[in-house]
């Protein structure tokens, strides 16, 4: 398993994975079949990552894409200090390591930037993800009440 930054080669992989990974659990934003199957996009967030100031890095095994973090830095001067996290890891790669690895350049590439403050939101369900990011250092500031509507019924975040 290898941890390294997306390049635009990896679009066709990316997309690939990311429409798996929406099959594979319900924590992710998109439901399955719900995320376009649209390549330009998948090549303008690498873009994004490659040319300008967000970070999108992938975990491989041999030539597969198993799980990425992106890190949205905030484009305005009041909130460049900033960076929204998503995370993703396919379901029979998690619990070995990989969302460790990935946190770990996540932070070399905040000090390196001058991110400050790194966000995120976790489904209140979702308790495999909350422990790793509470590894990572990361704390409950607050609950968003009914924040999605998912399987008839509202959920927190």
């Amino acid at each position: 398993m290898k941890i390294r930054r997306c390049e635009i080669n990896d679009a066709d992989n990316m997309l690939k994975m990311l429409l798996e990974l929406d099959k594979e659990t319900e924590y992710m934003l998109f439901e399955a079949d719900e995320r376009p199957n649209d390549i330009n996009r998948v090549k303008a967030m690498i873009n994004q990552s490659i040319n300008g100031d967000n970070l999108l890095l992938i975990a491989t095994e041999d030539d597969n894409i198993i799980g990425f973090l992106s890190a949205q830095r905030g484009i305005i001067r009041k909130i460049k200090h900033t960076a929204y996290i998503v995370v993703g890891i396919r379901e029979k790669f998690r619990g070995k390591g990989i969302g460790k690895k990935l946190f770990c350049e996540l932070d070399l590439w905040a000090k390196e930037n001058n991110i400050s403050r790194l966000e995120l939101t976790v489904m209140c369900p979702n308790s495999m993800a909350k422990q790793l990011y509470e590894k990572n250092g990361f704390e409950v500031e607050g609950t968003k009440r009914n924040s999605i509507f998912m399987n008839g019924k509202y959920i927190d975040e």
